[in-house]
């Protein structure tokens, strides 16, 4: 896989030759220039409602107009590397957490230090300590925390508790114990469900077993005890039987039927199952992850950024505060079901009250984001290869780990 400089040499060139064919022609998704229009772009299912939304920015701003762009998920990482070859991007951009690191690195965002002063909500103490993490490169601030999201148990109440369990599993011990359990119900009979597509699954074990990357001295420690214990409980469940190793059902289904009681998921599970499977009203309910030496779960969400490219920074900054006020972002709730990043919005009723929302804003006080490196996602996959081996082709782990840490680090000193 090429690196992220050889890509924007690419693309160079792609946005060189496409700039003479079409005469050098304006893009209207850039800023263009207009101190009264903000260009956001913005990516998957919160794109598509933000224009309609950002309505109230216009509202208390009567002299701008927001443009909203929506890009799929699918497409919007070579969007964005194709606009910081071109220089020619919008004002704002949504990344997510994990694509901080890589487009901060290829100097794509503004560094908002010397504006963290001026806008109250940008301050680093009104977010959840991971969320800070991922609003930092270097010394630099490259983005304010939009929205947040984590992982969390998803079990079936009523199953659990036929197997000796009114709560949810607090410990690894407890988590496999019931697992086993479950599973022993009979043939097609899971205990728990583990996405294996699912790039931070296996680094949430591994944080949980008190595995630490120590990324100033580019050392990525995936060769140390804490880290192999980790994927050996990982890779357990599938060798023992207790996690299905193909995909199988869609897991809303398989939830619902109870052929498999527990899994790990995110916000957006709810409104899911609350929809596709009303007949488990009762029956089920969420948790903070179980734990070993911690019950660390993952950081993730999206960031808003202000583009190096940008021709109306002043804009941009006051949109990115309007979103990242409390009383916006439990309206955004309503809209669009996606967490707060404000913590102070933690505190409204409606988030504490809710017991399935209360669970994410108790986890959301433990989480971290992926390793804050532009290779994360190219080393997250390698991992996901490993385990396949692992847990399909019967691979020692030992020397697959040792293979993988190796490659690992050679992606960090290329």
């Amino acid at each position: 896989m090429l690196s992220l400089r050889w890509k924007l040499l690419s693309f160079v060139v792609v946005v060189i030759l496409s700039s003479v064919l079409a005469g050098c022609s304006n893009n209207s998704s850039s800023s263009g220039g207009d101190e009264n229009t903000v260009t956001v772009w913005a990516m998957g299912e919160e794109g598509k409602k933000l224009q309609d939304f950002s309505k109230r920015f216009e509202e208390e701003h009567s002299d701008m107009t927001v443009d909203v762009q929506a890009i799929p998920w699918d497409t919007a990482h070579d969007k964005l590397l194709t606009a910081v070859a071109s220089g020619n991007g919008p004002d704002v951009v949504q990344l997510g957490t994990t694509w901080v690191p890589e487009f901060a690195e290829a100097g794509a965002l503004k560094d908002l230090s010397e504006h963290m002063g001026d806008y109250e909500t940008f301050a680093k103490e009104n977010y959840f300590d991971g969320s800070v993490t991922t609003m930092e490169h270097g010394d630099q601030v490259v983005g304010i925390p939009w929205y947040v999201d984590t992982r969390v148990m998803y079990y079936r109440t009523d199953l659990l508790q036929e197997v000796g369990y009114e709560e949810a599993p607090k410990t690894w011990d407890d988590m496999k114990d019931a697992a086993t359990q479950l599973s022993d119900r009979g043939e097609d009979a899971y205990g728990l469900d583990i996405d294996r597509n699912d790039q931070i699954t296996p680094f949430i074990f591994a944080w949980q077993n008190g595995y630490e990357a120590n990324l100033e001295e580019k050392e990525l420690n995936f060769d140390t005890p804490e880290f192999k214990e980790s994927i050996e409980y990982y890779t357990s469940y599938f060798e023992e039987g207790l996690s299905q190793k193909q995909q199988g059902k869609d897991i809303t289904e398989a939830f619902k039927e109870g052929s498999k009681p527990m899994f790990f998921s995110g916000p957006w599970m709810i409104n899911i199952i609350n929809d596709q499977a009303p007949d488990l009203e009762g029956k089920w309910a969420t948790a903070v992850m179980p734990e070993k030496e911690s019950n660390t779960s993952s950081m993730g969400g999206s960031v808003l950024s202000v583009f190096d490219s940008s021709d109306n920074v002043e804009g941009a900054l006051k949109y990115i505060s309007f979103m990242t006020d409390v009383d916006t972002q439990l309206d955004w709730l309503d809209v669009s079901n996606t967490l707060p990043s404000r913590t102070e919005a933690w505190e409204d009723p409606v988030m504490k009250e809710d017991p399935m929302y209360a669970t994410f804003g108790t986890q959301l006080e433990d989480a971290k984001p992926g390793l804050q490196i532009e290779q994360f996602e190219r080393i997250a996959q390698e991992l996901l290869s490993s385990i396949e081996r692992i847990t399909e082709g019967g691979a020692d782990v030992d020397q697959e780990l040792e293979e993988f840490n190796q490659k690992a680090q050679s992606f960090i000193e290329e």
